[in-house]
């Protein structure tokens, strides 16, 4: 099976032609060429890009050398409204302080911890849905958010202030790209950014949410009345360098991440692993013999294999972040090109998963490559839906088992079919989504678990 793709366009076009498709979609705007290129370069007049293939390379900027490839602040200009100076956005000293504050809420038997909230989630999940035809990215959205709130603050999403977050934040990643214009042009900093005015407000309604849940949150851990999830986790952990904890303002930034990260990534790959097995049968019903036997119990999950490889799959062919984009802070030399100091290097999970010299079918729906040769080589060299290295996204264990278990769920609950002339298409907004939406039959399998 190969799944949908957007269409590359032609290799030459004008800056200010590329400039207009890259802000409908990101992926579309790119050269064919990219899908087969160690390494490109992109000029603009103010900038060079370099977009990296080579996996050797892309390990260089991510795993040997991450101090001298920052993260690229034309990513902040778009998305700063809403993060902040969340650990996403940072580096240098301020993003180390960061992860020595928040990996310790990520680790394995915090993962643990968070389980039974995650399986209460998506049993819910499974209790909304109805069988006919099912608009499926709205489903895991609903699904994800909960997720998020129960494991963050021990709300369900029909909390009243988790439902207003999950509302206001479908109106921002909707209105939100990845990069706005600004990332492409010198502004000085005194100049607006040049974000969409439903954006800005949209940014500022969850910010001021999510401040409501984090003075709440310190109010009750001050009264020594506060649950043991993640929130609280985070709220009392200490940086082992300085004594400090996050301040409130502080929080409110890596909230606003993790709901980000948590949230708008999982329903993506979700809803594209939903729409892949409703396309490919025979693997839909090895997921729903897996779901069969699943108990519910945490030890469990390490039989769910080939519901694993599946959302593996689904994050290789829709990888949530497409495009990531680093910056060199120094002079360096990439397959004897001289990439002068404050060039932008673009790592693309998006072309890397696709990369035709790398993969064995590279556009084609194959969760049995995993267990391959070239499956397991391009696993170690050229799969990074999380990024790697110092900065792989601290919630990356956290979504693969949330990924798998709610794949698991949902599918043991429902057959799902395509709807005929509706076939999706991938555009790239804050995450990788569908145009207009996923739409898929469902037909109860079996009656819910109790």
């Amino acid at each position: 099976m190969t799944p949908p793709k957007p269409a590359a366009r032609a290799d030459k076009v004008s800056l200010w032609r590329y400039l207009r498709l890259f802000r409908q979609d990101i992926l579309s705007a790119q050269p064919a060429r990219l899908y087969r290129a160690w390494m490109a370069e992109f000029r603009t007049p103010f900038f060079r890009s370099y977009l990296l293939n080579q996996p050797d390379l892309v390990a260089e900027v991510l795993k040997a050398r991450p101090r001298d490839f920052p993260k690229s602040d034309r990513v902040g200009e778009g998305l700063r409204p809403l993060l902040g100076n969340s650990v996403f956005l940072t580096n240098g000293p301020i993003w180390e302080r960061q992860r020595r504050i928040i990996d310790p809420a990520f680790e394995g038997g915090r993962l643990r911890d968070t389980f039974p909230a995650m399986l209460a989630a998506g049993r819910a999940a499974v209790a909304r849905l109805t069988p006919g035809e099912t608009e499926i990215e709205a489903v895991t959205s609903h699904a994800a958010a909960d997720v998020i709130f129960r494991t963050l603050f021990s709300l369900p999403i029909e909390a009243p202030v988790a439902a207003e977050v999950f509302a206001r934040f479908r109106d921002y990643q909707r209105s939100q790209p990845i990069l706005n214009l600004a990332a492409f042009l010198p502004l000085p900093r005194w100049m607006p950014r040049l974000h969409r005015r439903a954006t800005k407000r949209a940014a500022r309604d969850i910010r001021r949410l999510i401040a409501g849940l984090v003075q709440a949150r310190a109010g009750e851990i001050a009264a020594g009345t506060a649950p043991d999830d993640l929130a609280t986790k985070i709220m009392t952990t200490v940086d082992p360098e300085t004594g400090e904890r996050f301040a409130p303002a502080e929080m409110v930034d890596q909230v606003a991440i993790f709901f980000l990260a948590g949230h708008e990534t999982s329903a993506s790959a979700l809803a594209w692993a939903l729409y892949l097995l409703a396309c490919s049968p025979e693997w839909q019903e090895r997921v729903a013999e897996e779901a069969a036997d699943f108990d519910g119990t945490f030890a469990a999950l390490s039989r769910l294999k080939v519901t694993r490889d599946v959302f593996r799959e689904a994050l290789r062919l829709y990888p949530p972040v497409p495009m990531m984009v680093r910056e060199a802070s120094c002079p360096v030399r990439f397959r004897d090109r001289d990439v002068p100091k404050g060039a932008q290097l673009v790592l693309s999970p998006w072309h890397l998963h696709r990369h035709e010299r790398l993969w064995d079918d590279p556009d084609g729906f194959d969760p049995g490559r995993w267990q391959t040769d070239n499956g397991k080589a391009c696993a170690r060299e050229a799969f990074i839906p999380f990024s790697a290295g110092a900065r792989v996204c601290p919630g990356a264990g956290f979504a693969m088992i949330e990924g798998p278990l709610l794949l698991a769920l949902l599918v043991g609950a429902f057959r799902l079919s395509p709807v005929a002339g509706q076939e999706p298409v991938p555009v790239a907004h804050l995450t990788v989504r569908a145009r207009d939406g996923i739409l898929l039959r469902l037909e109860p399998r079996r009656a819910a678990d109790p």
